[in-house]
């Protein structure tokens, strides 16, 4: 279980809901890990179960149906959810995709979406990714051409996390190819829209229980009134929610760490070699010091970017830097902790094996660590 008494990012309230999700985790989540691994995806029940719960959407304002909470309550969630070992795609909906609805939407868009993401009936996926432009967005090649008062897509994209379950895509286009990331719009895809099709569910090294997918879009036809936001202005919008979706990976890649350093304590006090517990070790004392040390600041410095954010106050290129160095510090403790359970931590029934796997896509996805370190640099 975490620690909270040195946290300083959140009040009674937080610690309270977190409770909740505990509860909610125990009970949907937390006996159905191994099942959702070897499925490759969390069913819609478990949706519905957060749903209920208020677990999906915390922060859409009341006016729009949901609780008005601020982003402390989201992180809340994702902490447990990673702690917790799974790779659900909750906080993709949570931390993400409801943000493009609520800020960009059109009154008939929010009421349509809204009120089914918030209760778990409607899942959401963000279409970026393309098998040749991952980090490059304005690199991808799908287009949604005019025709008469509706948009023709067509393309191809992979990597889509809830790609299986999704209910509705934001699409990524080029609405004027000519225009570069100018000509970038997004657009919202009805997952029962004719001439759009799921790909396979893919085989990935990790993060096994999140469904991630290719999908396609073949002459998908949809209203122009399905445009998200304004034409053209795509890639802006998706620069303007790239500080909440890094903050997002960094928290539950700290929450990763967490769990996989307080697994290999667990085991090294437990585990004996040459007549005492691995633990009495020096090298063993020294090596869980400084990892120690390390996941010390990286809570105080969690706390420190969640609370700018909630404040309207973390850059880009702060947040850039979280995702840098937690991904980084997840990585790091996972190996080392994995280390220290010798040939058992090499074994799929030792959690430390799940959370060394789950661990490596985080220095990829969102932004590879090299596109971090580009954004930061244009800030010095």
């Amino acid at each position: 279980m975490l620690e909270l008494k040195n946290r300083f990012a959140y009040n009674d309230d937080h610690n309270m809901f977190r409770d909740t999700v505990r509860k909610v985790f125990a009970e949907h989540m937390e006996p159905y890990l191994d099942q959702h691994e070897e499925e490759g995806i969390v069913p819609r029940s478990a949706w519905k179960a957060l749903g209920e719960a208020g677990m999906l959407c915390p922060t859409v304002s009341e006016e729009n149906g949901g609780l008005g909470l601020d982003f402390g309550y989201n992180a809340v969630i994702a902490e447990e959810l990673s702690y917790m070992g799974s790779a659900a795609g909750f906080t993709l909906q949570n931390d993400i995709t409801v943000n493009y609805f609520e800020r960009l939407g059109s009154e008939e868009q929010k009421a349509k979406y809204l009120p089914g993401m918030i209760s778990g009936d409607v899942i959401t996926a963000i279409a970026m990714t393309e098998p040749g432009a991952g980090s490059d967005l304005q690199g991808i090649r799908t287009t949604a051409k005019e025709d008469g008062n509706h948009l023709v897509i067509n393309g191809s994209k992979t990597y889509i996390t809830n790609g299986q379950h999704a209910d509705v895509i934001i699409v990524v286009a080029k609405t004027d190819p000519t225009m570069g990331a100018k000509g970038t719009s997004l657009i919202l895809v009805d997952a029962d829209t004719p001439g759009f099709e799921r790909g396979r569910n893919l085989d990935k090294i990790g993060q096994h229980s999140a469904d991630t997918s290719e999908l396609f879009f073949n002459d998908v036809r949809v209203p122009k009134t399905n445009m998200l936001g304004q034409e053209g202005r795509g890639f802006i919008h998706l620069m303007e929610e790239l500080p909440q979706e890094r903050l997002s990976i960094a928290i539950g890649c700290q929450a990763g760490a967490q769990r996989a350093f307080d697994e290999a304590v667990k085991f090294v006090k437990e585990r004996k070699a040459f007549g005492k517990s691995v633990f009495e070790f020096q090298n063993t004392k020294f090596t869980l010091a400084e990892m120690a040390s390390e996941l010390q600041v990286g809570w105080a410095h969690i706390d420190w970017a969640l609370k700018r954010h909630i404040a309207g106050e973390l850059t880009t290129e702060e947040a850039s830097a979280a995702k840098l160095w937690h991904t980084d510090l997840q990585n790091r403790i996972c190996d080392e902790s994995l280390q220290l359970h010798g040939g058992a931590g090499y074994m799929n029934e030792y959690p430390i094996a799940r959370l060394w796997r789950d661990a490596r896509v985080t220095r990829i996805f969102g932004g590879t660590d090299e596109i971090m370190k580009e954004v930061i640099s244009r800030g010095i």
